[in-house]
């Protein structure tokens, strides 16, 4: 059973993923609802996502340096009630400024605790089907827009946006927590040192501490294709509800884009994930990047609902099969010891770049009156992401195969 409570970790991390990033990005569905309510702007009422992207990179290096030292499940509780007062806050405020502080700040500082601490968690325990593992835990990103986005567009609808987000703040801190009680860390990291320089993994020692870990190749280039990825895709996934309501989609069926990208990443989680086992992962990176800025500046020609299901398909695919794979170079190249450091830190630069997208893409509509810019600019980010990775250097050679359990 200890052998292969590898998988537990998956499920529970599946399933925390699903409700902490299905409450922080359902922002989008509030925005119309939001502005109409309170005059705000969307280029305001989006920078409250453009804080959170960047507090969430901030604390999601802090929380993965921790998660090294006391493991996951303590970050992931503390997370949690920080989610949800963030949310209550949030629902209360009658201020731009408070809105802002509350959901960039608390909501946006919770959700830096749950990619990299999970997902460092999870390599742990896996030596085989790593790729497949980190998938799965991801398949809760997925299957958010098919679950909290529908659902808080109806509670909206029902109950208006301020009720429906304190419900929203309720429902998550209560399901999380439990949750977090299944996480626990790989035998290994159990009986190891705290410190994170304890590990010896590959023949040519990975650097342990962070300014080493910084100043490598590895380190650089994998944070700079995760920046870019992120910057193509955060404009386009924030801002696709809105426009689809433009070209003459009801509230509903425009919030159900999300699902319809949702469904799809669902399968490109387990279908990038198994080709990333067999063939590599640098390889269907490279080729879901590009597949991915196509599908970007697809949209400049899209005004029909139904061609907005088709594009929802082809990006789900892509940007949900090869999100989670950067964690599985992360780990090829560092090791298990530092791991959490390591995706704190590309969290943090991916953060980053998911800042431009909500406000980049609310400063081009308040200023050209459309989405048009949005699109080609996005485009181009995510062309240089693949050809960025091109440059991924060779991962380092592992001599210790008990790094981790053969789950």
């Amino acid at each position: 059973m200890e052998r292969h409570y590898g998988w537990v970790i998956v499920a529970a991390g599946a399933v925390i993923t699903c409700l902490a990033m299905g409450a922080m990005f359902a922002l989008p569905v509030y925005l119309q609802p939001i502005a109409d309510e309170t005059g705000w702007t969307r280029a305001g009422i989006s920078g409250a996502m453009t804080v959170g992207f960047i507090v969430m990179g901030i604390a999601g290096f802090f929380w993965g340096t921790l998660t090294d030292r006391i493991g996951a499940r303590p970050v992931v509780l503390v997370a949690a009630i920080m989610l949800g007062l963030g949310l209550f806050i949030a629902s209360r405020a009658s201020n731009l400024l408070v809105f802002q502080i509350a959901y960039g700040g608390l909501v946006g500082a919770s959700g830096g605790a749950f990619f990299a601490p999970l997902i460092a968690t999870t390599l742990g325990w896996f030596d085989k089907h790593r790729s497949l593992a980190v998938s799965l835990v991801s398949l809760g990103g997925g299957v958010a827009p098919m679950t909290i986005t529908p659902l808080a567009t109806v509670l909206i609808q029902t109950y208006g946006w301020r009720t429906s987000m304190m419900m929203t703040a309720i429902a998550a801190t209560v399901l999380i927590v439990p949750a977090a009680f299944l996480i626990r860390r790989a035998p290994q990291a159990l009986a190891e040192s705290p410190t994170p320089a304890s590990d010896v993994v590959p023949a040519e020692k990975p650097p342990t501490s962070i300014g080493a870990i910084f100043r490598t190749p590895q380190f650089i280039v994998l944070a700079a294709v995760f920046f870019l990825c992120c910057g193509a895709h955060s404009g386009p996934i924030f801002h696709t509800v809105s426009y689809a309501m433009l070209c003459g989609a009801s509230a509903l069926a425009a919030a159900s884009i999300y699902s319809v990208e949702g469904f799809a990443g669902l399968f490109g989680r387990v279908i990038f994930g198994v080709m990333a086992d067999r063939i590599g992962v640098k390889r269907v990176i490279v080729l879901g990047l590009l597949l991915q800025a196509v599908g970007i500046y697809s949209y400049i020609y899209v005004t029909e609902l139904t061609h907005f299901y088709l594009l929802a398909v082809v990006l789900g695919l892509v940007y949900g099969g090869v999100m989670p794979l950067y964690s599985v170079l992360a780990r090829d190249y560092f090791g298990p010891g530092v791991l959490g450091t390591v995706l704190g830190g590309i969290t943090m630069t991916s953060s980053l770049g998911m800042a431009f997208g909500p406000v980049g893409g609310g400063y081009l509509f308040d200023t050209f009156g459309d989405y048009h810019w949005l699109y080609v600019a996005s485009a181009a980010v995510g062309l240089g992401a693949a050809m960025l990775a091109l440059a991924f250097p060779p991962k380092r050679e592992e001599t210790t195969p008990t790094d981790a359990l053969p789950a």
